[in-house]
């Protein structure tokens, strides 16, 4: 299913997590979509199962406390930052709760922490005024930079590069296997006084930069040019909260969370704001992604968490396929129940009976997303491809 204008404005709030007790740092999703995990300043690490549309498992981080998270390559194992203690890197194995790995380098708060999509390399920044390379394999630093002012940055989708932004003015790029002999390309940008940068992330198509600020305004650039294509505004953010800034897994829009609770969304090309949702949250919305194969995002104000996924009305609409003659559709066909079609149905037309039935077996999407594939190439007598830049993942 292709993410559009419309579909997007469909969005509705689908379940409501309440699972911490204190401020929620940051979550992330696995790189295969079907779990997601996040940290809190109550010290907890909360897994939730994103097809079961529930908490999954809660560690603990009592110790050291967690700040930022992400999941490595493996669905079992993630990579955090500290805020108690020290500022020292830590890699945890999700199924015995057991630490693998320390990285310690950092003296000051880790304000990123970007893992590469092709192998077992992280890069941090930090307050420190550096920006480390590590490997998981390794506890020891694996490269170094030192930088005039506080780092935000991420690597490419490919992981050949990556990019660091710099006292919020300067996007440097750099390539991995030479780092050391400094960027390849360095983008200046007009400085502005009244904020600062907080977060950097390249589209999954690699051809946009979207750089964060806990100003009133986000920007995004051309990945080669370093060209301002377009700056978004228009939210609130009168109290210079840090709030994150994320791509659709298409690369097309541009979502963010507000100071009053609402989630704005523009077309990446046009520029134009396409939809502002309104999921009833009681705080900014400091964290917000898109899960990057099923058709839901989350996101994240005070200690709840907030999962969206298409409204039912949208979901009929999809699902009806206006383009197939439904007068000839079959209950047999579109009917998910093995064994005698249900009572009402006319076996013959798309009756409200069948409606009912279809929708009940859909219904549960938000359990389990993976319904919803075989039965569109059922419809459209299986001329369906699951395209992960513009269908659910089969």
């Amino acid at each position: 299913m292709k993410l559009t204008d419309n579909v997007l404005r469909s969005f509705r709030v689908a379940k409501v997590f309440r699972e911490n007790s204190d401020k929620i740092n940051c979550f992330d999703f696995s790189p295969n979509g079907e779990t997601v995990i996040s940290s809190s300043d109550d010290d907890s690490i909360v897994l939730y199962d994103c097809q079961e549309g529930k908490p999954k498992r809660t560690l603990y981080s009592k110790k050291y406390g967690v700040d930022l998270i992400r999941y490595t390559h493996a669905a079992n194992t993630v990579v955090y930052s500290s805020n108690k203690i020290d500022d020292t890197i830590r890699y945890l194995s999700l199924h015995d709760n057991k630490y693998i790995r320390y990285f310690p380098g950092h003296t000051k708060r880790v304000v990123a922490l970007s893992m590469s999509p092709v192998d077992d390399t992280f890069i941090s920044g930090s307050l420190d005024k550096t920006i480390r390379l590590w490997d998981l394999r390794s506890p020891n630093c694996q490269g170094l930079m030192h930088l005039q002012g506080k780092p935000v940055c991420s690597f490419d989708p490919e992981g050949l590069i990556f990019a660091a932004g710099v006292n919020s003015e300067m996007v440097k790029l750099y390539d991995l296997r030479s780092f050391d002999k400094g960027p390849f390309a360095t983008f200046k940008m007009q400085y502005d006084r009244t904020c600062e940068w907080t977060g950097l992330k390249f589209s999954n198509d690699g051809k946009l930069i979207l750089i964060s600020t806990n100003g009133g305004f986000i920007r995004l650039i051309d990945a080669f040019k370093g060209a301002v294509l377009h700056t978004f505004g228009g939210y609130n953010n009168s109290k210079a909260v840090t709030l994150e800034a994320s791509f659709t897994p298409d690369s097309q829009f541009i979502m963010i969370g507000s100071e009053d609770g609402k989630i704005h969304v523009w077309n990446g090309e046009s520029g134009m704001k396409v939809a502002v949702l309104d999921g009833k949250h009681t705080g900014p919305i400091t964290c917000l992604q898109f899960n990057p194969k099923f058709m839901t995002f989350a996101s994240a104000c005070s200690n709840m968490v907030r999962k969206w996924a298409l409204s039912s009305s949208e979901l009929q609409e999809v699902l009806t396929l206006p383009e197939i003659n439904q007068r000839r559709l079959s209950a047999s066909r579109v009917c998910l129940q093995k064994g005698a079609a249900p009572a009402g149905c006319c076996r013959g037309d798309w009756c409200s009976a069948m409606k009912r039935c279809f929708l009940s077996s859909v219904g549960l999407l938000v359990a389990n997303y993976r319904r919803l594939i075989p039965l569109l190439q059922l419809l459209s007598g299986g001329s369906m491809t699951a395209d992960s830049s513009t269908s659910l993942q089969a």
